[in-house]
């Protein structure tokens, strides 16, 4: 609360009568408030140096008890040799490229597929009971369907069909197969998002004046979607990680490639190479995915809006 020249009182314009007034008034805390924030920075960097000792010394631990386990260096030559790793590297970044454009073009597909299943399952009126059977019956079969199962059978299957205009292309297959089951599962996570808007909020669209197209794209669709992008960012991740997959079709990805050094050499360290190379490039998106939903749910506990 701040006081005007005539003696009235007038709040801050966030509605705080708070101390910034103060501040900018030449306000000097207190030596209590002072010692307070001296202890909880002194407290800081106590726990931060005791966190990294204690890190160091688990680290140290840990190194001593495998360097000085039974058939460690047996087990370092097969699996962490340097020379196969030099060599590996190199190639398995070169197959990425294919791991990483996979991610992309059928991250947007599912997206896009698994949206339409969703819509067509919470679609009201018999009239669209066959549209919403067949949308159940497709998600309950690829949820249900292994991946590696449905590959084999889209990349391996399909070219021994031997049909005219169709494509005989391991990755463009193996994209297909992908595409198939994750639109599944992300259908299964917009649906639960539709679903989760209360249906005041369709109610109260429609007696705006909007159809109910228009209440489901303007009103019901952005709150669903806001609401399911932590679930959405999981499923990216495992698709992510899923695209090494395809090399089962032969296509030169990451993990082919690390698999015609280790057939060549009998060393298994270029697979170690291609899983770190994978985990390098999952850990920025999962740390993503932990912001995301941290954020949206300080949001929640402040009331605002999700």
């Amino acid at each position: 609360m701040t006081v005007t020249k005539d003696g009235s009182s007038k709040e801050g314009a966030d509605g705080t009568s708070g101390m910034s007034a103060h501040r900018d008034d030449g306000y000097t805390p207190s030596e209590r408030r002072l010692e307070r924030e001296r202890y909880r920075r002194a407290r800081a960097r106590r726990a931060t140096a005791i966190a990294a000792l204690s890190t160091l010394v688990t680290a140290v631990v840990l190194y001593l008890v495998v360097v000085n386990a039974p058939g460690w260096p047996r087990t370092k030559e097969t699996f962490f040799n340097g020379q196969y790793a030099r060599e590996a590297l190199p190639k398995v970044l070169e197959g990425l490229w294919l791991n990483v454009r996979l991610l992309v073009i059928c991250g947007a597909a599912v997206l896009v597929l698994g949206m339409l299943i969703a819509i067509a399952r919470t679609l009201r009126g018999p009239v669209f009971f066959p549209l919403r059977a067949l949308a159940a019956a497709y998600t309950d079969f690829f949820r249900g369907l292994p991946l590696i199962i449905n590959l084999m059978i889209v990349v391996l299957g399909v070219p021994a069909l031997r049909l005219q205009g169709v494509t005989v292309d391991p990755v463009l297959l193996g994209g297909t197969a992908l595409t198939l089951t994750y639109s599944a599962y992300v259908a299964e996570v917009f649906r639960a998002g539709i679903e989760s808007v209360h249906p005041s909020q369709r109610a109260a669209a429609r007696s705006l004046g909007l159809s109910n197209r228009q209440a489901l794209r303007h009103v019901i669709l952005p709150q669903a979607v806001r609401r399911q992008v932590p679930p959405l960012l999981n499923d990216l991740v495992s698709l992510q990680k899923d695209t090494g997959l395809v090399s089962i079709g032969g296509a030169i990805d990451a993990v082919r490639a690390a698999d015609i050094i280790v057939g060549r050499s009998l060393n298994y360290t270029p697979y170690i190479v291609a899983g770190l190379v994978f985990v390098a490039l999952t850990i920025p998106m999962t740390r993503f995915t932990d912001w995301v939903t941290a954020r949206m749910d300080r949001q929640r506990a402040q009331g605002g809006s999700i």
